[in-house]
């Protein structure tokens, strides 16, 4: 059975941040692959590949954790905090 990966871009508004980080299951919650690149307008992208299934992620402003607001799909995690989720 050969099963397609899928590339999904994800993006976040944030015209003043420095540093924007999709961190998640997909890449094992590591920085050093999470990094995001900031377009002109103030948009941040990143673009993962990813194989079909359920996916929690969030991302990190600048030091802090914020959720997906365009994303209303979120789970508990052990932090006692949401982490938006995807399924592909």
């Amino acid at each position: 059975m050969n099963v397609k990966k899928k590339k999904i871009t994800f993006r976040f508004q944030a015209e003043d941040a420095k540093e924007v980080f999709l961190l998640g299951d997909f890449n094992s919650w590591n920085p050093k692959s999470g990094s995001m690149k900031k377009g002109p307008d103030g948009l941040w992208e990143k673009a993962v590949v990813l194989h079909p299934g359920s996916y929690e992620y969030k991302f990190k402003v600048d030091g802090q954790w914020v959720n997906d607001p365009a994303n209303p799909l979120t789970c508990g995690n052990s932090f006692g905090t949401k982490n938006n989720f995807v399924h592909i």
